[in-house]
């Protein structure tokens, strides 16, 4: 979705001034010259979508612009001219996008779990490099529209999620936090790489390409990458899931030896009857897997709509586009070591819950503020507290629901991330009736799901469930507030303790 930050991005411009703007150049004027073709808004800036009419002094609408180009030698929004009552087209391109990860989620996150995690992975990877080189040579806006949708389909839902849950399938409880606070990590330093390659590369089509062809790296997964051992087991291919964990075993040298016949035919076997057909709607059949369902839904909808509200504002910010795009991936990287220091520390339910309201309060704050280096700033520590909450809430959805629709789960999860993904840059244009609006609700839906998030269990050094019936027993009547309370019962028994024993211990003489 960031590409189009640079593809499609939206340089400085202005209504073509004929008498100035020689072959639909852009002109610096000074602003005395501005003032005699271009009105003021009531902001004081110059009208970008007005021009005079220098005999009757009229003001009208123009139909043509310039566009500066000292950033940006070509784009989608300078061809197909992204601007004034044109700008929603940028907007739903960039929804177009969102709308396939939506749709991938759905489906390619159910299909994940019925035929495993490495195929959709890997033939997601394929269609990734095609439609992402595709889309490049799309000649007309309806065409690009439709690739797009596509691209999203299999981009984000279909590598992203499933290889995210094959990573935490593959560790052990002590290695989740690492391993999954690493993965998203990747995202910050691709962030990052979008602003690399837009710096260097002017013309967009090339752009799009070396984008499209980034994704030839996953393609090379089919041949490194084994299948989810969880997931075999929980299937009961047995024989397979302990074979590739004993190949695990060698490759580490590990002292630990496992015999495949005491394994093959066990439990798991036993539970495939019961699982085959365990699918989304199982994760609101029970009440406790019900709640926690909804619970981190609107989870993933405030953290996504927060991260790429924040993201998607690089393009508005002064300075050097590339630059503040660099900044805001950079940014995320101390937001993971923090991160990974901190969830074995203190949870997973008390630290996403701080950092989404604490970035809340940050948009609230910067949206209030004039434009400058302290309004920056809060922007950057919005984009640090909410890059940590979303890191933590993949590594949370995948230790709170079952491995039989972990994947549905997390693709229930992201299609909720995806749609307010696509609502992001339709809300961002709101600030046509309000500059704030679209800050302050960001902010008020991270607040309340940051709130809401309390009542979700600690999944902290405990083993993520296999079964159904696992994810419905884990963590029910568990909440923040029981836990003070429980820890404050714990107390206040220690403390009776030691005050009988010291009843009863004879006195000295």
């Amino acid at each position: 979705m960031l590409s189009l930050v640079t593809v499609a991005a939206v340089p400085e411009h202005r209504c073509e001034i004929l008498e100035h703007d020689v072959n639909k150049t852009y002109t610096q004027l000074n602003e005395t010259s501005l003032g005699v073709h271009i009105p003021r808004l009531q902001s004081g800036r110059f009208d970008s979508c007005s021009l005079i009419n220098t005999t009757t002094n009229a003001t009208y609408k123009c139909d043509s612009w310039v566009f500066d180009h000292t950033y940006y030698g070509s784009s989608r929004a300078i061809e197909w001219e992204f601007v004034c009552d044109q700008r929603w087209m940028g907007a739903v391109a960039q929804s177009a996008y969102m709308f396939g990860v939506f749709t991938g989620a759905v489906w390619l996150g159910n299909l994940a779990d019925k035929v495993g995690r490495k195929p959709v992975f890997c033939w997601s990877a394929v269609l990734q490099v095609i439609l992402g080189v595709g889309v490049a040579f799309t000649p007309e806006y309806i065409s690009f529209l439709i690739i797009r949708y596509l691209y999203g389909i299999f981009g984000s839902a279909g590598s992203y999620i499933p290889g995210f849950v094959l990573t935490m399938e593959l560790v052990g409880p002590s290695k989740r936090s690492m391993c999954g606070v690493a993965f998203q990590a990747a995202f910050a330093l691709g962030i990052m790489l979008v602003a690399g390659w837009g710096s260097i590369i002017k013309d967009r089509q090339l752009l799009q390409i070396i984008y499209g062809c980034h994704a030839l790296v996953l393609c090379g997964h089919f041949w490194l990458m084994d299948e989810s051992p969880r997931w075999l087991w929980a299937n009961g291919r047995t024989t397979e899931a302990v074979r590739i964990i004993s190949r695990a075993l060698k490759m580490n040298k590990s002292s630990v030896t496992i015999t495949p016949e005491d394994y093959t035919g066990k439990a798991a076997k036993e539970q495939r009857t019961k699982n085959d057909q365990a699918g989304v709607l199982d994760l609101f059949k029970t009440p406790n897997l019900r709640n926690k369902t909804l619970n981190i839904m609107l989870c993933w909808f405030a953290n996504s709509l927060v991260y790429y509200g924040l993201s998607l504002s690089t393009g508005s910010m002064k300075g050097n586009p590339y630059l503040v795009l660099f900044v805001m991936g950079l940014v995320e990287l101390p937001s993971y070591v923090v991160t990974v220091y901190l969830m074995d520390r203190l949870g997973r339910r008390s630290l996403t819950s701080f950092e989404m309201i604490a970035g809340g309060i940050c948009c609230i704050i910067a949206a209030n503020l004039a434009e400058g280096p302290v309004s920056t700033g809060f922007v950057f520590a919005g984009k640090f507290l909410i890059a940590s909450s979303f890191a933590i809430v993949y590594n949370y959805s995948a230790e709170l629901f079952p491995t039989v629709i972990r994947n549905s789960a997390m693709g229930l999860g992201a299609m909720c991330a995806r749609t307010s993904g696509a609502l992001t840059p339709l809300i961002t244009l709101l600030d046509s009736f309000d500059p704030k609006m679209p800050a302050i609700i960001f902010a008020v839906i991270a607040l309340i799901s940051g709130f809401l998030v309390t009542f979700l269990p600690e999944t902290l050094d405990k083993a993520m469930p296999q079964t159904i019936e696992d994810g419905e027993k884990f963590g029910a009547g568990d909440t923040c507030f029981t836990a003070i309370c429980a820890k404050g019962a714990t107390a206040d028994d220690e403390d009776e303790n030691q005050k009988t024993e010291m009843e009863e211990q004879p006195l000295k003489s």
